[in-house]
């Protein structure tokens, strides 16, 4: 299965939900997510396999040494984790914050080198048939990430991608984080969080982003964050044999236009012969001399 090239589709309140997870632990979670038909209905039933070769693609690995052993390790901690999801029923106002589980049971099959994982009943709404309030990308664009914090925080900017601006008040990031006690400085949340993920999201991701700070006197409150989607990168078309392909300067090549009236007029230029510049001719009294002087030598 090419994990890589399969799309990522969460409910909203799933992106702004508060939860933790280690970088392994959601790499399980999202290659099992994006087996998910997001419009089909999802049992409690079903199972998921992740294999120890789906987080070696996930985690640009070679070596699939230990790799099963790290699988079965990161799916256990996963079972334990509980997701908070505030509002988590519009039908039901007076229900303020759901409390579950990711998963609900975890087969190991150490010989196939795979575990195979179900959804916990209460989250199960969130990651299928979804129809509105959803939020997609595909996996390939968080999958060179080295911090789950990328993970996250790319999710919240893309949540927002169509209006390119989104601004977060750093307590909440925090709390959604569930980091308010690994920093409580606002400097050290900024360089072990929020610069790690921006910088991560623009050198391996889809889109950039930048990001500014308001304060409230001398105290940083709320991060403004921009973005936006990437320019696509130009790549020169191949012959069958792999040497690059010539493009004529006139085949009307959507990706590169000619000023045609330009190239002609060079062209013109460089066919016309230039003019020989001027002998240089001595003025008449110098020529009289030399004339006299010939005459003088002849006759005498």
């Amino acid at each position: 299965m090419k994990i890589k090239s399969l799309v990522i589709v969460k409910s909203n309140k799933v992106i702004e939900a508060s939860y933790k997870l280690s970088l392994y632990e959601q790499r399980i979670l999202l290659a099992c997510i994006a087996q998910i038909k997001a419009k089909e209905k999802l049992l409690e039933d079903c199972k998921f396999e992740v294999s120890a070769a789906d987080i070696a693609e996930l985690s640009s690995l070679d070596n699939l040494n230990n790799v099963y052993k790290v699988l079965a390790e990161a799916s256990e901690k996963l079972a334990e984790r509980w997701i908070i999801i505030n509002d988590p029923d519009p039908d039901n106002p007076k229900t303020k914050v759901r409390r579950t589980r990711w998963i609900s049971a975890i087969d190991y099959q150490p010989g196939e080198g795979k575990v195979i994982l179900r959804f916990a009943f209460d989250v199960i709404p969130y990651l299928s048939q979804l129809s509105r309030e959803f939020t997609q990308y595909k996996l390939k664009y968080v999958t060179q990430f080295k911090s789950a914090y990328s993970i996250r925080l790319y999710e919240m900017i893309v949540q927002w991608l169509s209006i390119g601006n989104r601004e977060l008040e750093v307590d909440w990031i925090k709390s959604q984080l569930q980091v308010e006690s690994n920093y409580p400085r606002v400097g050290d949340f900024k360089k072990w969080v929020v610069d790690v993920a921006v910088n991560e999201i623009n050198q391996h991701s889809n889109i950039w982003v930048n990001y500014t700070q308001r304060k409230a006197g001398r105290t940083i409150t709320h991060f403004l964050f921009t973005f936006g989607e990437k320019e696509p990168k130009k790549t020169a078309t191949t012959k069958a044999n792999g040497t690059p392909q010539l493009i004529p300067l006139f085949t009307g090549h959507p990706e590169y236009t000619v000023d045609s009236e330009a190239v002609l007029d060079e062209h013109q230029r460089l066919k016309t012969k230039p003019e020989p510049k001027p002998k240089k001719t001595l003025d008449s009294d110098k020529k009289s001399k030399i004339t006299g002087l010939k005459r003088a030598v002849t006759h005498g």
